[in-house]
Parts: C-alpha cells; structure tokens; sequence
C-alpha cells in the first residue's frame, strides 16, 4: 500500500512538471523569432554602459580598459570590423540606402539612461520586448523632450535634403545633339572636358567650312 502510494505521488508529480514544461514552451513559441537575441542583446548593452560608466568614474579610458582584456589577435580583428562597419559604396538599393540612414540616425541617439531603461522594463513587464500577442499601442506615452527632438531632426533632414542637387529642368531652345538620355549625359561629359579645345571645330562644322 505504501509502494502503492509513493508511485501515485511520483506519477502526480511528473504530471504536474510535464505540464509546466507544456505552458513553458507554449509561452516560448508565442515570443518572437529573434526575442532571445534582442534580450541579450539589450543586457549586454547594459552591462557595457555600466562598465563604461564605472571606468569613466574612475578616470580611465573605457576603450583601452576593454583592449587590455582581449588578445592582439581580436583586436586587431575589432578594429578591422569597425572600418568596415560603414563603408560607402554609393547607391546600390533602395533597401541598402534605407539601412544606411538609420545606421547615421542611430548614431546620433543619446546615451542610453539605465535607470530609465530599468524602470520601463518593470513597467511593462513582459511587454518589453513585445510579442505577437502584445498590444503595445496605449502603453506607451512620448515625453515632450523626445518629440522635439524628433521634430528637430526632421527639420534638420529636410534643410539637408533641400540643398541636394535637382534635375534640370529641359532647355527647349538648345540645340539636340543627342538620341537619348543617356547619350545627352555622355554629350555634356564631353562638352565639360573637352568643350573649350574642340569649339573652333564644332564652329566650322556648324558653318560648313571645316576642311
């Protein structure tokens, strides 16, 4: 009987934990696909700045600090990464451009406030990090200093993009000397480089006493 007993509180027992494990993978599944990664992407953030911070306290060079732990190797590998980070190869995607300007927004972002970030993390709890199943809309409420900022920026884009160089507009009374577009193009390359040594030929063309 007590056999008996003690098999019926193990089987109790491993029902219960078989269904804590069910819940637990089900809570998993609903996250999102990269949630583990953007959570210990935001720790360590966190526990970089604090480090960085610590260092600055003390009066060191937060960066020499870290080089001394890693290996010549490593940081010459770092190093290397960090050229290449941001390398400007011209317009190759609408997509690529897209990524570029939010890498040269991001840049410009305050250092992150810890103790904000912690408090906001106990806010909302599970939320933080968002999920398929989270209504996030409401939540969260802008604070004044952040929509200036934002509207600054934006004013600030807009005054950059207005200095940038627009397509001429078509000269009707110019002479074609061009079958498309591209060969204008090409045509005023010309002109550019070699206008001022070919003008006494293009004139006598023009008159039709060239020799």
């Amino acid at each position: 009987m007590k056999r008996l007993r003690s098999l019926h509180s193990a089987r109790n027992e491993a029902r219960t934990h078989n269904h804590q494990e069910v819940v637990a993978e089900e809570a998993r599944n609903k996250l999102p696909v990269n949630y583990e990664a953007k959570k210990r992407q935001a720790e360590w953030l966190l526990e970089d700045q604090n480090k960085r911070e610590e260092a600055t306290k003390q009066g060191k060079d937060y960066d020499r600090v870290k080089l001394l732990n890693i290996s010549a190797v490593e940081a010459e590998r770092l190093e290397r990464k960090k050229k290449k980070k941001n390398p400007d190869q011209g317009f190759s995607s609408y997509e690529q451009a897209t990524v570029r300007q939010y890498n040269r927004l991001i840049k410009n972002m305050p250092t992150m406030d810890n103790e904000e970030y912690e408090k906001q993390k106990q806010k909302y709890g599970e939320a933080f990090y968002g999920g398929p199943n989270v209504i996030i809309h409401g939540m969260h409420e802008d604070r004044k200093e952040a929509v200036d900022k934002m509207v600054n920026d934006l004013e600030g884009q807009i005054a950059k993009r207005s200095k940038y160089s627009r397509r001429r507009i078509h000269n009707d009374d110019a002479d074609i000397d061009y079958i498309n577009e591209r060969n204008a193009k090409f045509n005023k390359k010309l002109e550019r480089f070699y206008g001022e040594h070919t003008a006494e030929i293009k004139q006598n063309l023009e008159r039709g006493t060239a020799i």
